[in-house]
C-alpha cells in the first residue's frame, strides 16, 4: 500500500481534479502562516466539542508520528491549542493539525514553523472536560474524515483522499502531473480553446 507521506509530491489541485468538490474542505481552512510547506499524512481523528480542548490536548501524546491530526470543532469563540501543545506535537513528530476551529499563540507556531490549517486565531483558550473517542468519523472543513484517510494540505487548500482509494489515486494523479509535464502551453492553449469555442458554438454564441 502506498505511504501516505508519497502524497507530498502531489499539489491538492490535482487531487481536487480527481475527487471532486466533496473530498476538498471549504475555504475557511486555511494554513495560518505562510509560505506553508505542502504536508500528508494519514488523519488521525478527534472531536472536540465547542469550547472545549480536551481531546486535542489528549491527541498529542498519543498520535502516532507522520500522521496529521484532524479535529472537528466549529467552535470560533475558544482556542482548541497553543504554542506549547503544537511545539509539543512537532516534537512527538505529528506532521500538521488540521482544524475546524482556532488556535492562539500564532507568533510561536509560525517561529517554529508547525503547520496548522484552521479557521483561524483568538487569544482565549477552551476548557478542558469532555472526553470523546479517538479515531472516529469527524466532520472537518465540510468533509468526512475516518481515521488514515490520506489529508494533504498546502497553500491552495485541503483535500481527503479516502483511506481504501488511496494507491488508486497516487496511481491516477502521477499519471495526470506526468501527462502535463509532458504538455507545452502552445498545446495546453490550442486544446484549450478548441474545447471552449465548442462548448460555445452548442450554446448558440457566436463573436
Amino acid at each position: 500500500m502506498a505511504d501516505a507521506d508519497m502524497f507530498t509530491d502531489i499539489p491538492t489541485t490535482t487531487l481536487a481534479d480527481l475527487l471532486g468538490r466533496g473530498q476538498v474542505m471549504d475555504i475557511g481552512i486555511r494554513p495560518l502562516w505562510e509560505p506553508v510547506p505542502r504536508v500528508a499524512g494519514p488523519a488521525f481523528t478527534v472531536r472536540c466539542p465547542p469550547g472545549d480542548n480536551l481531546m486535542l490536548h489528549a491527541a498529542i501524546h498519543r498520535a502516532e508520528p507522520g500522521s496529521v491530526v484532524v479535529v472537528e470543532s466549529g467552535d470560533l469563540n475558544y482556542a482548541l491549542a497553543g504554542g506549547n501543545v503544537c511545539a509539543i506535537a512537532q516534537r512527538r513528530g505529528v506532521t500538521a493539525f488540521v482544524l475546524d476551529g482556532l488556535i492562539r499563540d500564532l507568533p510561536e507556531v509560525r517561529e517554529a514553523r508547525f503547520p496548522v490549517f484552521a479557521r483561524g486565531v483568538i487569544p482565549i483558550p477552551g476548557t478542558k472536560s469532555a472526553v470523546r473517542p479517538f479515531g472516529e468519523r469527524v466532520r472537518c472543513g465540510g468533509v468526512g474524515v475516518d481515521a488514515g484517510d490520506v489529508v494533504v494540505a498546502d497553500e491552495e487548500g485541503v483535500v481527503v483522499v479516502p483511506g481504501a482509494r488511496r494507491e488508486e489515486v497516487l496511481t491516477a494523479a502521477r499519471a495526470k502531473l506526468a501527462k502535463e509535464a509532458a504538455e507545452t502551453l502552445d498545446d495546453w492553449e490550442s486544446a484549450h480553446r478548441a474545447r471552449i469555442d465548442k462548448i460555445l458554438a452548442e450554446q448558440g454564441f457566436e463573436g
